[in-house]
């Protein structure tokens, strides 16, 4: 089992994937304090973290994944297959000091913390969650976007077919990632935790979620973890902030960030309210 989670995690290193990536250029010192600050933050599951087996990443998020499949129509097995894959079963960098499990990267429209690691380019931009429920919540939110619309209209446990859209679709640049995700899934048997649904359950579901994907065309995303709207002109700093970050988050340079709030140094503190819009 040890091997196997060798093999998960060396294939996160080399194969890590995720479409729609905003390219960050950022200072090796802004990504150590940022990721130091966000470790400080969490210092209290990293410290109580255990390593995880396959079988036992499995048994700890089956129930959430089914979940995701019932409100979404995304297979259960899918769902799990990627976690693992993508988080070494819980064991990778992401997954420990972010709660990232599926390494999906910073977009326009993220507006949560962020965590630097090197991926396709140096200090790529990854989101940061609370805990591993938001991740898997953020994953199925994720995949409601234009490009992945036909998928929804699979049947929910149709797991060849989504492990074959999502790489037509552009989430993996690894040509392997499809059979990667039905090996996973093969081997573990997590097809068992895929349900079929009838044609009227199927039809409701399709609707709702199709639906949602063409409300959100055209239109700019609000963060639905955070809650934080992008256009709000006052924010208050939260633990695990640092100048940067809540840069990025409002689309404003940290030297106008400063000049807004008559800031001297890169110095912040919890509770202290930043002017956030120029």
């Amino acid at each position: 089992m040890q091997r196997i989670n060798f093999v998960l995690l060396a294939a996160l290193v080399c194969f890590s994937s995720c479409s729609a990536r905003k390219k960050t250029t950022v200072s090796n010192r802004d990504v150590r304090n940022n990721n130091r600050n966000i470790q400080k933050a969490n210092s209290a599951s990293i410290a109580n973290y255990k390593s995880l087996s396959s079988l036992d990443y499995i048994d700890k998020f089956k129930a959430i994944a089914i979940q995701e499949m019932n409100q979404y129509g995304i297979p259960a097995s899918i769902t799990l297959a990627q976690g693992l894959f993508e988080s070494g079963a819980g064991n990778s960098e992401l997954a420990r000091f972010a709660n990232n499990h599926f390494g999906i990267k910073c977009t326009s429209d993220w507006k949560g913390k962020s965590y630097f690691k090197d991926d396709d380019n140096a200090n790529d931009c990854f989101r940061v969650y609370d805990n591993p429920e938001d991740s898997f919540r953020d994953h199925s939110t994720f995949l409601k976007r234009k490009n992945y619309a036909k998928l929804f209209e699979l049947d929910k446990n149709d797991y060849e077919g989504w492990a074959k859209g999502l790489k037509a679709a552009g989430y993996a640049t690894n040509p392997k990632y499809p059979q990667l995700l039905i090996n996973l899934i093969v081997r573990y048997n997590l097809d068992q935790y895929d349900r079929a649904e009838g044609e009227v359950a199927k039809i409701k579901r399709e609707d709702r979620v199709l639906s949602q994907i063409n409300d959100s065309i055209g239109k700019s995303n609000t963060d639905t973890l955070t809650k934080t709207k992008p256009d709000d002109k006052i924010y208050t700093v939260k633990q695990g902030d640092t100048l940067y970050n809540i840069s990025k988050r409002f689309g404003i340079t940290v030297d106008d960030l400063k000049a807004l709030n008559s800031i001297p140094d890169n110095n912040i503190h919890i509770g202290q309210k930043l002017i956030v819009v120029k």
